[in-house]
């Protein structure tokens, strides 16, 4: 168990005092002592010789009862016999069978003092304090009534007590537990700029998100300890006004905040559930308008005057999906709503260079140079497919009608630190897109700034987020953006994604390889959905079954005269859902392939990636996966 090594309140801009059950002070931090002009030795010192007349009760009553709810009003004799009056923040220790008080005392509502702020500290030396006074085992604060956190200048959370835990949940105190995982938007600044300040002495106003995803309020304390990279943020409530009157054994009614917040969260529930009704919903109809829409595009020749309708439907509906996938990750509540799923860039790099190309306004050539054993890279396909559709976008506007653009995929293995422009990469494996245009290029002076939010040479109709944008999108995972450019002779864009050295597939099979003869039971409970699938798979040569439940897969596949040789399966079906259809089908037939797909759950893992489609997905999309995993 860790050992705090000095009293965590000894920096403090406000006097605290660490008490046993009888008042006797057994430790004073700096402020205390210039407050109070305590002496060097607190032997024979005691709260009572500081107590105040007005007081309602006597120092060891006070210290029972008063402070039970964490916090009551106090007025103490400060130095000179001056009368002080102060808002006692109050926490019981438990040491070897001992109850000990940590008091601090604040001005108001857990504000500071700023006057003890630019004294020089005592050069006494501290006094000896009482033995079990200083074996703290465990942290000081665990038994604080209101959130303390301790935390390094860098984020981390060292350590967090009880209250805290209650409010945001086990994982802050984990290894990757840090302040900016619970930092509230509305909060100015970031989390490292509020650490990196010099402690406040008016309290701060701060919202934090608590682990039932509702903001919280609360007053913020923040003050150094012995070690300067550590501190003690302390997460107050509202002072009260007056005297608290003891602990009544009665109940009392719940206060009219608490019920306002139990109505806030009922209506967010409300509101959580009607946003997966009508994602799955939205999902599985625009699942059924990309499959269609991509299997007449594929089946349409080049001049068909019907062509670019059907590509503006697909383009519409895939912006659609975007939509359907922002309200599903909603939805779920998740601190990183989106997430990253292991696979093939290649693909995806694919499909946005079509989407790219048959919007142009002009006949710019783009050619693709694909690493056909590209790395696995694990990334956000929604948010990934935007940044590169960004970068092309920005290429095609720097060239003329007959320039060309250039696209390649690469694999990176570095074995030390490398330097790109400003793209810093560590030692490991990386996956590198690189799109080159043959344009005006970049002047030198502007080069630096492209990444540069609101920074634009395009006039004042665009806003200059683009590249921040993408810079954005990669930084967040965990990537590298660097761009070189020299006037005259075009520029190029190279994006790094960490990689893991394993090798998805080769690039992407061809239009022509997608038809086959195997028997599929498509299972979903939308008949629209079912008679997508049957018209899309049989119209390449497959022999397709159709069951709108569980139950109906079951019984198909167990009479089916002919093999079947994959189950493509919803993930949400009521009754019984597409893993428990797939769990009793791998029991009777384990060598049974089986596809999952949703529009709501997501898979995370690198293995049931592999035999995962996510929905809403195009005619392509289902053909190229149906067509992996049967010959995996």
């Amino acid at each position: 168990m860790r050992r705090e090594t000095d009293f965590v309140l000894e920096q403090a801009a406000w006097p605290a005092m660490l008490l046993d059950e009888n008042g006797r002070i057994c430790r004073v931090n700096q402020a205390a002592r210039r407050v109070f002009d305590l002496p060097p030795s607190l032997r024979a010192a005691s709260l009572a010789s500081l107590w105040d007349d007005d007081n309602k009760t006597p120092p060891e009553q006070f210290l029972r009862e008063q402070l039970a709810a964490g916090t009551a009003p106090l007025k103490l004799l400060a130095a000179g016999g001056v009368k002080a009056p102060f808002v006692a923040h109050g926490t019981k220790v438990a040491r070897d069978g001992h109850i000990y008080v940590v008091l601090q005392l604040f001005k108001d509502s857990g504000a500071a003092f700023p006057e003890l702020t630019y004294m020089a500290p005592v050069k006494e030396p501290p006094p000896a304090p009482v033995a079990a006074a200083r074996q703290d085992d465990d942290f000081l604060l665990q038994e604080a009534d209101w959130p303390v956190l301790l935390v390094r200048k860098n984020g981390k959370v060292l350590r967090a007590n009880r209250a805290a835990v209650r409010a945001f949940g086990s994982g802050i105190e984990k290894e990757d537990g840090t302040l900016a995982a619970i930092w509230s938007p509305p909060n100015q600044g970031a989390a490292l700029q509020f650490l990196s300040l010099p402690p406040p002495v008016a309290p701060v106003p701060l919202t934090f998100r608590l682990k039932s995803g509702l903001p919280g309020a609360f007053l913020a304390q923040w003050c150094l300890t012995a070690d300067e990279d550590i501190g003690l943020l302390q997460l107050l409530k509202e002072a009260p006004r007056g005297n608290l009157p003891a602990a009544e054994s009665k109940p009392t009614a719940a206060p009219a905040g608490v019920e306002a917040s139990l109505a806030h969260k009922q209506k967010l529930d409300c509101a959580l559930q009607l946003a997966r009704t009508v994602a799955l919903d939205f999902n599985n109809a625009l699942t059924s308008i990309l499959g269609h829409a991509s299997l007449l595009l594929s089946k349409t020749e080049a001049g068909h005057p019907w062509r670019g309708s059907l590509n503006e439907i697909e383009k519409s509906a895939a912006k659609a999906a975007e939509i359907a996938n922002d309200l599903a990750a909603f939805s779920r509540q998740e601190k990183d709503s989106r997430v990253q799923v292991a696979g093939n860039l290649n693909t995806l790099l694919e499909r946005t260079v079509e989407a790219v190309q048959s919007s142009l306004p002009k006949p710019v050539k783009i050619v693709c140079q694909l690493e056909r054993k590209l790395f696995t890279a694990s990334f956000d396909e929604a948010k990934m497919q935007q940044a590169l559709a960004k970068i092309l976008e920005n290429a095609v506007e720097a060239v003329k009608s007959d320039g060309q653009i250039t696209v390649q995929t690469r694999n990176l293995e570095l074995s030390e630190p490398k330097q790109d422009q400003t793209a810093k990469l560590a030692p490991g494996h990386y996956v590198c897109v690189e799109v080159t245009d043959n344009g005006a290029g970049i002047a030198a002076d502007v080069l630096p700034r492209i990444f540069e939010p609101f920074f634009t040479t395009k006039g004042a109709r665009h806003r200059g987020l683009g590249l921040a944008w993408v810079y954005g999108i990669i930084t967040n995972h965990g990537g590298a953006v660097a761009v070189s450019s020299q006037p005259g002779a075009g520029a190029s864009v190279r994006v790094y994604l960490p990689a893991t050295g394993k090798i998805v597939r080769a690039a992407p099979v061809a239009t022509g390889d997608l038809n086959g003869t195997q028997t599929i039971l498509f299972v979903d409970d939308e008949d629209i959905l079912l008679t997508m699938g049957q018209m899309i798979l049989s119209s390449y040569g497959y022999t397709v079954l159709t069951a709108s439940s569980g139950q109906k897969a079951l019984e198909i596949f167990t009479q089916s005269q002919k093999p079947i040789d994959l189950v493509i399966t919803d993930l949400v079906m009521p009754q019984m859902s597409g893993r428990e259809l797939s769990e009793q089908i791998l029991r009777t037939a384990p060598n049974t392939r089986i596809l999952w797909s949703s529009g709501y759950v997501r898979s995370t893992s690198p293995e049931e990636q592999e035999r995962y489609l996510q929905k809403p997905f195009t005619s392509q999309d289902l053909l190229r996966k149906v067509k992996q995993v049967l010959t995996e």
